[in-house]
C-alpha cells in the first residue's frame, strides 16, 4: 500500500486538475490519478486530417448505446481531459438557468444553488482560465465583474458578419473565451490566433486547457503526485460502508492500490457513474452514492447541439474564427414563448472537416469552394433531465449510454431562426434532405458537454451528492465534475465546471483544517 495523501483525485479534466490546483496552493498533499498520459506535442495537433478523419486523439473505448450498437466516444484521456480538445468557450450560466423554467419539452428544474452562490467562483474560474470577453453586450448577460483580459477582435470577414447581424436588430457579443493571447504585442503573444484551435489540442499551449493552466502549475508547488496511465477500476469501503478505504488501479498494467483521506471522482459525467457503479459492495448494492435516491448514473444530459455551415458569395480567409455568439432567441423570442438556446460561431472548417459530413459523391473542388466561403456555427439548446437517459456499466467496465434527445421544437425552431438569419445577411445555410449535410446534429458519440449523471441537491432521497458535492451515503467520498448538474441550460458547461471545482476545493481545505 502506498502513502497516504488528503486528497486523491481520479481525473485531470476541467474538475479534477482545477481541483488539484486550487488544494495544491492551499498546501495540501494531492495524488492525481489520470487514466491518460500527456498528448503529444506533435504537428498532427494542428492536421486535421489526423485529429479529425484518424480521430488521432480521441480515446479507442467502444461504448454501447440502448440497441447495443456500438459507438466510438468523443472523450480524451490525456492529462487535462477533455479540456485539451475543447473550444474553450467558458460562459457563465445565465442567471435564471438556476431556476425553474418552463420548456416547450417539459420543466427545466431549480438548482439547490443561486446564481448568487456561484457568482464569486465564476470570476475567480475565468480569471484562472484567462478568459477574454465583454459584459453587458450580451443580453442575458448575468451580473459579474469585469472580465480582466479584452474581447476578442473579429477578423475582417466575421467583423461584417457582425455588422450584418447587428443591422436585423439582435446583439451579436464577444465570445468569452480562454485562450492566453496578447493582441496589443502579437510580438510575445503565447497564442498566434491560429486556425486549428476549436477541436484541436494546442501546440504552443496558449489554450487555457486543464493541463497548462492548473496541473502543470499544481505539480510546481511539490504538492501533487500525478500518475498517468492510471486507470481506477474500483473504490472500496469500510464495513460501515461509510468511507472510501481503497482505491484499486491499474498502473502501466500493473496492479496498485492507493489511500486518502478524502477522494473525489472527476472522471467525467459518464465515467464517473460507471466506476461508483463498478464499486458497488454489499452496503451499496447498485453502487457508492445510488442507496438514498436510485439516480446514481440517471439524468445523462449533454445538450442538443448541430455544427451548421452557411456559405457566401465572399471569400473568408479568417483564421480564429470564434469571436462571437447571439444569445437572442436564449429565452424565447416573437412566435415561441419557450426557450430555444444559442448559437456561436465555430472554429474555421477545413476541407477535410467539411469531408467528414460530405456525401461520398461531393467532388473535391465544391468542397474548397465550400471551406473558402463558409461561416461556420455551432448551435446549442438545452436537453432536460430524464431517468430514463442514464449510464450503465457492464461487469467488464464496459459503458452502455442510454439517452433519447428530448425538447427538440426548441432546437428546430433556432435553427430555423439562424436559416433565416443567414439568408438575410447573404451567408445561406446549406442543407441537403435526409444525409443533413452541412447542417449535422451532433450524435450520442458527442460527449463533449456530458453532464448530470450524479445531480446534487440537499435531500438523499432525490440526489446523489449534497450541496458540496459529497456523496450523501459517504463521508469522504466526493464527485467533482459535470456529473453535479441539475440542468443543462443551453451553454458550454466548462466554466460551471471549473467554477464548482474551486467552491468545492474551498470546502475540502476548511474541512482538512
Amino acid at each position: 500500500m502506498t502513502a497516504s495523501y488528503d486528497v486523491a483525485i481520479i481525473g485531470s479534466g476541467a474538475g479534477g486538475g482545477t481541483l488539484a490546483y486550487a488544494l495544491a496552493n492551499a498546501g495540501k498533499k494531492v495524488l492525481l490519478l489520470e487514466r491518460g498520459t500527456f498528448l503529444p506535442r506533435e504537428k498532427e495537433n494542428w492536421d486535421p486530417h489526423a485529429v479529425c478523419h484518424e480521430a488521432r486523439y480521441n480515446t479507442k473505448d467502444m461504448w454501447h448505446n440502448q440497441f447495443g450498437e456500438k459507438f466510438n466516444p468523443h472523450n480524451h484521456y490525456w492529462v487535462g481531459g477533455n479540456t485539451k480538445m475543447y473550444g474553450a468557450v467558458l460562459f457563465r450560466l445565465r442567471q435564471q438557468d438556476f431556476g425553474q423554467i418552463k420548456h416547450h419539452g417539459g420543466i427545466s428544474p431549480a438548482w439547490p444553488l443561486s446564481y448568487q452562490d456561484f457568482a464569486p467562483w465564476y470570476t475567480k474560474a475565468e480569471r484562472l482560465y484567462s478568459v477574454h470577453g465583454e459584459r453587458g453586450i450580451d443580453p442575458t448577460d448575468p451580473p459579474g465583474e469585469p472580465y480582466a483580459y479584452p474581447p476578442l477582435s473579429h477578423e475582417p470577414r466575421i467583423q461584417e458578419v457582425v455588422d450584418g447581424i447587428r443591422k436585423t436588430g439582435l446583439h451579436p457579443f464577444p465570445l468569452p473565451v480562454g485562450i492566453r493571447l496578447d493582441e496589443a504585442h502579437p510580438e510575445t503573444s503565447q497564442c498566434i490566433r491560429c486556425n486549428t484551435c476549436d477541436g484541436f489540442p494546442c501546440l504552443v499551449h496558449a489554450k487555457a486547457d486543464a493541463h497548462t493552466t492548473c496541473v502543470m502549475p499544481a505539480i510546481a508547488t511539490g504538492n501533487v503526485t500525478l500518475r498517468t496511465n492510471a486507470k481506477v477500476l474500483k473504490l472500496h469501503t469500510d464495513a460501515s460502508g461509510r468511507q472510501v478505504t481503497k482505491i484499486e488501479a491499474e498502473v502501466n498494467g500493473r496492479h496498485e492500490e492507493f489511500q486518502a483521506d478524502i477522494v473525489s471522482v472527476s472522471c467525467g459525467a459518464a465515467n464517473s457513474a460507471a466506476l461508483l457503479q463498478m464499486s458497488a459492495n454489499d452496503k451499496h448494492p447498485k453502487g457508492l452514492g445510488n442507496n438514498g435516491s436510485g439516480l446514481l448514473g440517471r439524468n445523462y444530459m449533454c445538450h442538443l447541439n448541430s455544427a451548421v455551415v452557411s456559405i457566401g458569395k465572399k471569400p473568408n480567409p479568417t483564421k480564429f474564427q470564434k469571436t462571437f455568439g447571439v444569445n437572442d432567441f436564449y429565452f424565447g423570442g416573437p412566435g415561441f414563448e419557450y426557450p430555444m438556446g444559442h448559437f456561436q460561431m465555430l472554429g474555421k472548417m477545413s476541407k477535410e472537416m467539411i469531408a467528414e459530413g460530405a456525401p461520398f459523391f461531393a467532388p473535391g473542388m465544391a468542397l474548397d469552394y465550400i471551406a473558402h466561403h463558409s461561416i461556420d456555427w455551432w448551435v446549442t439548446s438545452e436537453d432536460l433531465p430524464d431517468p430514463n437517459n442514464h449510464v450503465e456499466a457492464g461487469k467488464d467496465g464496459g459503458i452502455t449510454l442510454h439517452y433519447t434527445p428530448n425538447n427538440d421544437e426548441g432546437h428546430t425552431r433556432l435553427l430555423d431562426r439562424l436559416k433565416r438569419l443567414t439568408h438575410e445577411i447573404g451567408t445561406d445555410m446549406v442543407v441537403m434532405p435526409k444525409r443533413g449535410f452541412l447542417s449535422a446534429r451532433i450524435p450520442l458519440a458527442g460527449v463533449a458537454h456530458q453532464i448530470g449523471t450524479c445531480k446534487f441537491g440537499a435531500d438523499p432521497k432525490t440526489s446523489v451528492l449534497d450541496t458540496n458535492c459529497k456523496v450523501h451515503d459517504i463521508d469522504n467520498l466526493y464527485v467533482v465534475d459535470g456529473s453535479f448538474f441539475v440542468s443543462s441550460a443551453a451553454v458550454n458547461p466548462a466554466l460551471t465546471i471549473i467554477a464548482n471545482a474551486l467552491r468545492v476545493a474551498e470546502h475540502l481545505v476548511s474541512r482538512l483544517k
